[in-house]
């Protein structure tokens, strides 16, 4: 089952993406989708809620916005240097363990919502990313039981103003939060629709140059070996993010180094979870 919100900024309803494309208003199932929605089988739920009411479900327009495909989650955790080819750009050694920071929940818009560079901003970066949705509560579960804790796969653009994030002090999170920073969807593909995850293409373009192209096969740490470490540093909650890191063909990887600015059209998608587009902005 493929999860999706729409409606204006704000005002995001639940629906879904049928098999051929169509999309379903299930504002009826009565639930968004949110930690309780996610702790409680809610995509079981709502498959078997369906089956009974698609037929009273209204269509949605294609013209309809796409909001983030899930309501704001307690957290995003993101791996750093998680693609081996992407470390060797860097410069940097493949990391002995997993590398995570943190990513504000407030940088969350929908897949198609414009990028708004930072004020002042020179180093604005993308990053084409393979995102898990966590389905259910996990501490300190094994790399035997971590699959069984994810709901769902969702595609994530983690921007990265590279000067706050690398030359300024502090922890990453400053260059990893900016307000839209955090495109995620179109949708949320449920487990069973994902049959590899450690075997997706993905892919992302600037003014439809091809500049990622890679696959999760690159992983360093998969992903019930990334799952399973963080749940040993803290709880994982039902519709918390782990941004799984991106390939190589990053901005700052290039000689001279590349970013975005105003006008830049950035296309990106992964295996099994659509594409999505944002148009930079400069701050107003």
């Amino acid at each position: 089952m493929k999860l999706i919100r729409f409606g204006a900024i704000g005002k995001e309803r639940p629906g879904v993406q049928m098999e051929n494309g169509t999309r379903l208003d299930v504002s009826n199932f009565g639930e968004d989708y949110d930690e309780q929605f996610f702790g409680s089988d809610g995509p079981d739920r709502l498959k078997t809620w369906l089956t009974a009411h698609q037929d009273t479900c209204p269509f949605i327009d294609e013209s309809e916005r796409l909001g983030a495909p899930l309501c704001r989650p307690s957290k995003i955790i993101c791996i750093g240097l998680n693609y081996a080819q992407h470390a060797k750009e860097a410069g940097m050694e493949i990391p002995k363990e997993p590398l995570i920071f943190f990513k504000a929940t407030s940088a969350i818009v929908g897949p198609n919502d414009d990028l708004q560079i930072p004020k002042g901003s020179q180093k604005t970066d993308w990053e084409v990313e393979l995102a898990i949705v966590i389905g259910k509560k996990a501490s300190y579960v094994t790399k035997e039981e971590a699959m069984n804790h994810i709901a769902g796969y969702v595609l994530h653009n983690d921007y990265s103003e590279r000067a706050y994030q690398i030359e300024r002090s502090g922890q990453w999170v400053k260059g990893k939060s900016c307000d839209s920073f955090a495109p995620l969807g179109p949708f949320i593909a449920t487990r069973d629709e994902v049959k590899d995850p450690h075997n997706l293409n993905l892919w992302l373009k600037v003014n439809g140059e091809l500049l990622q192209d890679s696959n999760t096969s690159d992983f360093v740490f998969d992903i019930p070996t990334s799952v399973s470490y963080i749940s040993q540093f803290m709880t994982l909650l039902p519709g918390d993010v782990i941004s799984t890191g991106t390939p190589f063909g990053v901005g700052f990887g290039f000689d001279p180094p590349r970013y975005l600015k105003a006008g830049d059209v950035v296309e990106l998608g992964v295996d099994g979870l659509g594409s999505s587009k944002q148009v930079a902005k400069a701050y107003i």
